[in-house]
Order: structure tokens, then C-alpha cells, then sequence
């Protein structure tokens, strides 16, 4: 398994954040690896930014894992977001900084969210990511994707789930799973279910080539 930065996000702060910028990251990382076509998993933003990928780039992706990223950004639904990604910037860094460090370590164990207080938030990233990826993506967004997707979701993320069926049923080999009591970060709200639910899905999938 590897894990990218994109654009704006750890190593890639200082880049600015494009879907298509984030595209170009994806592939490049795929292609470091010497293999063929890959497994891409993302999840909110990540997740988008494979959609735009397994879209683009069909030649290179083996099977999509789409996590807490199957609601559609398009019409009314969308303004909260625009909203909020107009808001953060208007708020220092590091008091957004200390208020999701306390929101973390309030909800998940410290080894679970660690690595992710140490790497720091894409605050400045985000007016521009989600100012991208608001009105972009309807339910309509895996029509294009050849792949074979597993739509992941925690059980409680209401929002994010709302377009899992319509997405679904938007590709003739997608399918929904859910991770039982978990929220919109279900990777740290179960860990192993998470990993073991993309796991079953990559044992699944088709052989290469």
C-alpha cells in the first residue's frame, strides 16, 4: 500500500491544489510502482480526487474505493460547504489547528489519529478544493468510471452516504458496503473494518493485465 500527498496536503503543501494537479499526482504514483493498473482508495477530498483520476485515467486503475465521498456536490446541498470553505480563511491556522487536534484526540485514541496531528491540516487547501469540487460530481459521477467500485461508507455519515445508491446504481459493477456504527471518518472509527472491507474488495477484483 502507498500513501500519496496531493496537492496542498503534507510534503505538496506548498502546491496548489487542481483536480487536475491531483490527477497528475495519482498517475505519477501509480506509475512509480511498476505494476499496472492500481487499487485507488480515497476518501471526502481523496476520494473525489480518485473519482476525477478513474475518470481521466481509465488505463490505470484496477478497482475504486470511494470512502465518505458518494453524495452528489451539485444544487443546494452544496452551499453549506461554500459557506464554510469561505469561512476558514478568515480563521488563524492555528486555532483551527488546536481545535481539530482537541476534536481528534477527544473522539478517536491518540494512536489511531497521531500521525495525522503530526502532519497538520490543509486549511489553506481547502477554500480552493472544495471550491473545485462543489458543483462537479453528480450522482450521476461513476457513469464514466470503467473500473469495478466499492462505495464505502460509515454507517452514520448521513451526509456523505446520501447519494450512495444513486451512485450505485450509476455503474454496472458498484456496489455499497457500510461500516457499522461508524461516522463520516470511518477509518478511524474502525480501523480494521475499514482495512478488512478493502481488502475483500481487492481479492476480488480481476486479475491485472
Amino acid at each position: 500500500m502507498t500513501a500519496i500527498d496531493l496537492p496542498g496536503h503534507g510534503a505538496r503543501s506548498a502546491q496548489p491544489w487542481s483536480l487536475s494537479a491531483a490527477t497528475e499526482v495519482i498517475a505519477s504514483a501509480v506509475d512509480s510502482l511498476g505494476r499496472g493498473p492500481a487499487l485507488v482508495v480515497g476518501h471526502s477530498l481523496g476520494g473525489y480526487a480518485s473519482l476525477e483520476f478513474a475518470r481521466s485515467r481509465p488505463e490505470q486503475v484496477r478497482g475504486l474505493v470511494l470512502a465518505g465521498a458518494s453524495a452528489s456536490t451539485r444544487g443546494r446541498w452544496a452551499a453549506p460547504y461554500r459557506w464554510v470553505a469561505g469561512l476558514v480563511p478568515r480563521i488563524p491556522a492555528d486555532r483551527l489547528t488546536r481545535w481539530n487536534d482537541r476534536l481528534l484526540l477527544r473522539h478517536y485514541p491518540r494512536d489511531v489519529v497521531e500521525a495525522t496531528i503530526r502532519a497538520g491540516y490543509a486549511f489553506h487547501t481547502l477554500p480552493a478544493a472544495w471550491g473545485e469540487v462543489l458543483g462537479r460530481f453528480g450522482t450521476d459521477a461513476l457513469r464514466h468510471v470503467a473500473a469495478p467500485v466499492l462505495i464505502l461508507n460509515g454507517e452514520k455519515d448521513t451526509v456523505f452516504r446520501s447519494g450512495e445508491a444513486d451512485f450505485a446504481r450509476a455503474h454496472r459493477d458498484a456496489r455499497v458496503e457500510l461500516i457499522p456504527r461508524a461516522g463520516h471518518l470511518a477509518n478511524f472509527d474502525a480501523p480494521d473494518a475499514f482495512s478488512d472491507a478493502v481488502r475483500r474488495f481487492a481479492r476480488q477484483l480481476p486479475v491485472a493485465g
